[in-house]
């Protein structure tokens, strides 16, 4: 997985969240000043409009997903700048829908639990400022840490399924907030965005290592995907999967769960005999387990998959 000539390994032990944003929208990673004036736009364009969060409230018992889709095309339609399909308005408005997707999640998460939302902070990262706006509390550096590694792997995958609908949108001369939104409605599908969702609902049916691999070979002989493996582009490990891997494990061990990852583990372990097809572990496999041991619900899976890919998309 390469992201403008850059190995997603080196990135992902290297760089930011968003270095590697402005290196998907401007083509090279930014100088330290560059990086300095990108950051500081992105802080001060996190806050999202209170006609947004009315919406969001009013439609807080839908689908995430849906709600998302309705929050981005309320943020786009009130914001005049944004209606011109020109590369020179589509760059200030992928910039402020980079941020605001992130405060829009956090948000959503807040109503949904019947919290208040939690305003922006412009003193905190990317991945800090979200984990502080769905939480309240500031994060630690390893959780904040985690989470931007999580944003750096789900950035851009080429020509995936949402990324295909956003170029047909854009194909059509649409502006940059139309094209958002249709990926976004496309990222809803569960054959594209729901399976670390899917993964961790196994896991925590299994509930124990030991019963793992009867467990899935119960759903193979019943002709039923394990989901998290596989990949339309992946013929071997999926390179961000790897990433995660040791994550998973290492957040597991330090906040006394090990019993997730060993569960994974034993999955992992089932699927083998499936290796010559071709069906590895993918990076749903271990997001969804990294995500619920820093307490983000499964229902936000989707959604967090969105905050990281809006670099990717736009």
């Amino acid at each position: 997985l390469v992201y403008r000539g850059y190995n997603i390994h080196d990135l992902a032990q290297n760089a930011s969240f968003e270095e590697t944003c402005y290196l998907l929208l401007h083509g090279a990673l930014p100088t330290r000043d560059q990086l300095e004036w990108f950051e500081r736009d992105l802080r001060f364009a996190r806050a999202i409009p209170p006609t947004v969060i009315d919406i969001i409230d009013h439609v807080k018992a839908a689908h995430p997903m849906d709600i998302l889709r309705t929050a981005v095309s309320a943020t786009v339609a009130l914001d005049e700048s944004s209606h011109e399909a020109t590369g020179e308005v589509a760059l200030p408005v992928a910039r402020r829908l980079i941020a605001q997707v992130a405060t829009i999640v956090a948000t959503m998460h807040r109503l949904r639990a019947g919290l208040d939302p939690v305003p922006p902070r412009h003193d905190l990262t990317h991945a800090a400022n979200f984990l502080y706006m769905m939480f309240g509390t500031e994060p630690s550096p390893e959780h904040a840490k985690i989470i931007d590694l999580d944003l750096v792997l789900h950035a851009e995958h080429s020509s995936n399924a949402s990324t295909f609908a956003a170029r047909v949108a854009a194909g059509t001369a649409a502006d940059i907030g139309s094209a958002i939104v249709a990926a976004i409605a496309t990222l809803k599908g569960p054959l594209h965005g729901g399976a670390a969702e899917a993964v961790q609902k196994t896991v925590e049916e299994i509930g124990d290592p030991e019963r793992a691999v009867a467990y899935i070979k119960e759903r193979i002989e019943a002709g039923e995907k394990v989901m998290g493996f596989g990949h339309r582009v992946y013929k071997t490990d999926d390179p961000r999967a790897k990433e995660l891997r040791g994550v998973a494990r290492d957040l597991g061990h330090k906040m006394g769960n090990d019993r997730w990852f060993q569960i994974l583990q034993e999955i992992e372990r089932a699927m083998e005999p499936y290796r010559p097809k071709g069906i590895y572990p993918n990076v749903d496999f271990y997001a969804g387990a990294v995500y619920s041991l820093l307490g983000i619900p499964e229902e936000q899976f989707i959604p967090m998959f969105a905050v990281g890919r809006m670099p990717g998309w736009a």
